[in-house]
């Protein structure tokens, strides 16, 4: 299993300058990725966030939106559950290890800690503090 950022994901789902890495990417590597409803809802609100600082029309934004369904359906995507308290003890955890010294944000802890819980194979990011801290908390983490 191969777990993904949104910073990795939503260039898959809109254009921005990460677009062609993240596509190259998935088309050496045919895996799917996991996408957990906590990563659903975090690449949604990102479309979202999208439109309300104008860098995506509404039109655009829905056909986003409706695209991310479409992928999960045609298994792009692979829907996977997560244990909430699980994930939530393991970003208390990590934070406690590695914010003060990596700057991590804790939402991104929380990818870190969902990756962990679902013993994936690879964790990809654009982020760079992130990637610090997946790489110092065990994930076999790869910044594109």
């Amino acid at each position: 299993m191969i777990y993904a950022d949104t910073s990795f994901l939503f260039p898959l789902i809109l254009h921005d300058v990460n677009t062609a890495a993240a596509k190259a990417y998935l088309k050496r590597h045919k895996e799917s990725l996991i996408l957990t409803p906590w990563q659903r809802y975090e690449l949604r609100n990102a479309v979202r966030l999208s439109v309300w600082r104008a860098n995506c029309p509404p039109p655009l934004a829905k056909g986003a939106l409706e695209q991310i369904d479409a992928d999960i359906a045609a298994g792009s995507f692979s829907a996977t559950a997560i244990d909430w308290t699980d994930i939530m003890e393991r970003a208390e955890g990590l934070s406690g290890q590695h914010t003060t010294t990596a700057g991590v944000r804790s939402l991104d802890l929380f990818h870190i800690a969902s990756a962990i819980s679902l013993k994936v194979k690879a964790f990809l990011t654009f982020d760079a503090r992130q990637f610090v801290a997946a790489k110092a908390a065990g994930l076999n983490a790869r910044i594109l």
